[in-house]
């Protein structure tokens, strides 16, 4: 859902950017989004059914500048596998964008009910269009 939002949000201000998600687990690798963190974000104008998850890779510090993950667990797993202080500086927790500090992790919607996943979606845009619209500037 964070790779639609932020696609979505790039693709409306003109940004080209290089965008992926992934877990740090691999259970779910190869595997389409959750229908319903689909059909959320369908409803917001926001597909992602040709998304396909995958792991977290230590390739992946250098592919890009800024890694966003949505928990500290997951903070924790990425930073583990980092072999410098320049990959442990790109990892940032996505909530603290617009939350700034708090280190707030992004809620599970799965037993959230339909509820949660449109609350998630939204916290995903707001962070999207917060960092979009610094690098925009």
């Amino acid at each position: 859902m964070a790779e639609g939002a932020f696609r979505h949000v790039a693709k409306e201000k003109g940004i080209n950017l290089d965008l992926d998600s992934c877990g740090t687990g691999g259970w779910h690798a190869g595997e389409a989004p959750d229908s319903r963190m689909q059909s959320t974000s369908l409803a917001h104008g926001v597909d992602i059914s040709d998304l396909r998850a995958r792991q977290f890779e230590v390739e992946d510090f250098d592919k890009f500048d800024r890694i966003y993950v949505m928990d500290t667990e997951n903070r924790d797993n990425v930073l583990k596998l980092a072999r410098s202080q320049s990959d442990r500086q790109k990892v940032k927790l996505m909530l603290n964008e617009i939350y700034p500090n708090e280190n707030k992790s992004v809620p599970d919607p799965y037993f959230g009910g339909q509820q949660g996943f449109e609350y998630v979606f939204e916290l995903l845009m707001r962070s999207a269009e917060k960092v979009l619209s610094e690098i925009e500037k």
